[in-house]
């Protein structure tokens, strides 16, 4: 196997681990590509362990582009929002879809480190023996097993306690939508709950509301006068969004204008995130292309 087939082999980990820790597809893609380009260089039967050569590039890559990234997002114009990983795009054909990626899961890592998160998603998302983590982040064993303590209760200090099942979750995003489509305002309050959140992501680049916008009534009106003002051409299409039920908006030229993803909790709608910074959009397909039905 040549140098090539064995970081194909790889890239499917590698992007997994980028994009939980950077939120971006575009970055995710652009740290695997550079440690190819690293891979390039070592000599061949130099590394012993592939896997674990590579992961470590990856880690490590990913924790300066955070570090950068710290003072960009904390002056970030509104909520942030990770980009939009659809179901059907090949990167997610070897993906775990589970909560870790998931909408809401990656913006609560956003209250670690870089380094606390890196921890976090080896040994916690990827299985990780402490000793392989410690190795991987350039850490002692001991010192890691400190950040990971650290970091698992900041996590399940944040973390929403309720479950919800997939077939609930399609069950009421096919409500929203349906209710949003048809303009029926009282049935899409019917399936929020009573301290629905709705977050929008406009990063500055389009109108959005820069403060999540709380409580059923308040979302509906929100979600009324967005209504209102869609251009006829207007186009809604369902895919999975993240390893959970969603939908994207198109314009009439078949560009993205919007992807919305739904948490859920007892049975109602507990939050909405709202995704329309037109630079996060990029990675979506145009309408027809492959990804989107």
């Amino acid at each position: 196997m040549n140098s090539t087939e064995v970081f194909d082999g790889n890239r499917p980990l590698l992007f997994s681990i980028s994009y939980r820790m950077l939120g971006s597809v575009m970055e995710a893609e652009d740290v695997v590509q550079e440690a190819y380009l690293r891979w390039q260089d070592v000599p061949e039967g130099e590394v012993r362990s592939p896997s674990a050569y590579l992961s470590t590039v990856v880690t490590r890559l990913c924790i300066d582009r955070l570090r950068s990234a710290r003072a960009r997002r904390e002056r970030y114009v509104g909520s942030w929002l990770p980009e939009p990983l659809l179901g059907d795009q090949d990167i997610l054909e070897t993906a775990d879809l589970d909560d870790s990626l998931s909408m809401a899961f990656l913006v609560l890592l956003e209250s670690l480190t870089p380094v606390e998160r890196a921890v976090f998603l080896l040994r916690e998302v990827f299985g990780y023996e402490y000793a392989e983590v410690a190795s991987l982040v350039g850490k002692s064993e001991a010192n890691c097993r400190q950040i990971s303590r650290r970091a698992r209760q900041s996590v399940a200090a944040r973390r929403p306690r309720f479950e919800s099942s997939p077939e609930q979750e399609k069950r009421l995003m096919d409500g929203f939508l349906k209710a949003s489509l048809s303009g029926d305002m009282e049935a899409l309050l019917a399936l929020l709950s009573e301290d629905v959140t709705l977050y929008s992501d406009g990063g500055g680049k389009t109108r959005a509301p820069l403060r999540p916008v709380h409580g059923p009534d308040n979302v509906v009106r929100f979600l009324a006068a967005i209504l209102q003002k869609t251009p006829p051409d207007f186009t809604v299409r369902r895919t999975g969004i993240n390893g959970k039920p969603g939908f994207v908006s198109y314009l009439g030229d078949g560009s993205p204008q919007s992807v919305v993803t739904i948490d859920v909790a007892e049975g109602s709608i507990k939050a909405i995130r709202l995704l329309v910074n037109p630079e996060k959009l990029a990675s979506v397909p145009p309408l027809g292309q492959e990804g989107v039905t």
